[in-house]
């Protein structure tokens, strides 16, 4: 009889949880929030080490120097923000409140970080380093709620794909604004005044951010939060312990960024002194709209094949187009073909990680009661995100330096072989590398359906 009655409240609670689909108006809200993050911090890592170089005119040897200097805070800020959102408690939920409160300095950061004002070249050092490493903690307490929230917004998986996919989607309308829009932009406004252009448009970039952060908090609603008490930063770092999936899915993440941000931060470089043809940049950054075909038909893709071989094949996928490339020479046209192959990997590659960290809380609750889903989604995105973005940009600074790069100079065969390998050859090394370090998420992902059920049960 208790049996019985157990297994009808498991089947209701079921029932309930897969009907429990997304107004419309909330889905457009959470998918907001990764437009204006992407808009603004793509816009970062897409452009930074070229502003910092050929702009603001720091040597690439110290722009390495800040980018990595700034990686370290960023070890220290994604798990403090991670503990901080887990012990925040409010009227609007745990997690909506920062968008409301960082909207503005995130903005104002952002702009202050392109500012380029006219320093002594120590100065300058110590500016930028100062603004990016600023930018990032800020950039950190907006992004981690994006991913944290996702498992309090439902409890439905498939649900938070198709949620992870709109938000993606979204993240995906910023980056193309970014990558198609920044140069010309900066062209037109700045009439040849790079600095200038820089300013005015990385200042409209700013005021459209703060404004979809303000309807993201007014339009998304956190579901259970009450039910979801406060825990002590020792059983934070505890829910890490065993919880061998979120491990998985961080060390494979941080390889896509790897390999994404040192292609994106390096085409401009490739455009430009390679190729001879800066325009071209924005052309293919504009091609990444193709990413948003594969971001669309994941949750189809999902329904029929396993999750971790749909990220697998991102990663194949993205270094395939990577290799066509390198293999294309000056044929603009292979090229592109590459770069829109390769786009369609990233699109898996990037998408699907932010749905699956809310399975790897509902892991980390099963193996150890402790549900600290702000904590290992912040790690698990944002950390993430700015150590691969940071080593991304970072790797190849190094490399270029050493093989004699000079901003807005002509280069050396050395140099462009440098810039040549970090364009190409260095992403699919690491989209490869991720897709290895994936296959062992295979083991978790056939017992997630029996940790949900548990879990349910419990609750």
């Amino acid at each position: 009889m208790v049996e019985s009655s157990t297994a009808k409240q498991l089947q209701d609670n079921k029932v309930d949880d897969n009907n429990s689909k997304m107004p419309l108006k909330r889905v457009l809200a959470y998918a907001s929030t990764d437009t204006a993050g992407n808009l603004l911090y793509c816009t970062l890592t897409s452009f930074i080490m070229y502003f910092y170089t050929d702009v603001f005119g720091i040597s690439i040897a110290a722009t390495g120097t800040i980018l990595l200097v700034a990686r370290i805070f960023d070890a220290l800020d994604a798990p403090i923000w991670g503990l901080i959102i887990d012990h925040t408690n409010t009227k609007w939920g745990k997690n909506r409140p920062y968008w409301l409160w960082l909207a503005i300095p995130f903005g104002v950061i952002f702009f202050l970080t392109f500012l380029a004002p006219d320093l002594s070249a120590s100065a300058k050092v110590i500016y930028a380093l100062v603004t990016y490493i600023l930018m990032g903690i800020v950039y950190t307490g907006i992004a981690t709620p994006i991913t944290a929230i996702l498992p309090n917004l439902t409890n439905n998986s498939n649900e938070r794909v198709r949620l992870n996919s709109w938000r993606s989607n979204g993240g995906m309308i910023g980056y193309l604004i970014t990558a198609s829009f920044t140069l010309p932009l900066v062209a037109f406004f700045g009439n040849g005044n790079d600095k200038l252009g820089f300013q005015v448009t990385v200042a409209i970039y700013a005021v459209i951010g703060i404004a979809l952060m303000l309807f993201a908090f007014s339009g998304t609603r956190e579901i259970n939060t009450k039910s979801i008490k406060s825990i002590p930063i020792r059983q934070s770092f505890r829910a890490v312990k065993g919880n061998w999936p979120w491990i998985t899915l961080v060390l494979s993440f941080i390889f896509y960024w790897l390999g994404n941000t040192s292609r994106t931060s390096t085409l401009i470089y490739y455009s430009q002194y390679n190729l001879d043809h800066k325009s071209l940049a924005s052309i293919l950054n504009g091609l990444v709209v193709f990413q948003m075909i594969s971001i669309t038909i994941i949750p189809f893709i999902v329904k029929r094949f396993l999750k971790t071989h749909t990220q697998i094949l991102g990663f194949v996928i993205a270094a395939i187009g990577q290799i066509i490339i390198a293999f294309a020479g000056a044929s603009t046209s292979m090229i592109i073909l590459g770069w829109v192959i390769a786009s369609l990997g990233t699109g898996i590659a990037v998408t699907l990680p932010f749905a699956m960290l809310s399975d790897t809380v509902d892991y980390g609750e099963w193996k150890t009661g402790i549900r600290a889903s702000g904590f290992l989604t912040a790690i698990g995105s944002s950390f993430c995100i700015k150590i691969g973005a940071g080593l991304g940009s970072f790797i190849p600074s190094i490399i270029m330096d050493k093989a004699g790069y000079v901003a807005n100079a002509t280069q050396t065969a050395s140099s462009l072989a440098a810039i040549k390998f970090c364009f190409t050859w260095l992403p699919a090394i690491f989209f490869i590398v991720g897709a290895i370090i994936m296959m062992n998420y295979k083991k978790y992902e056939k017992n997630e359906e029996r940790v949900r059920d548990e879990l349910l049960l419990k609750r």
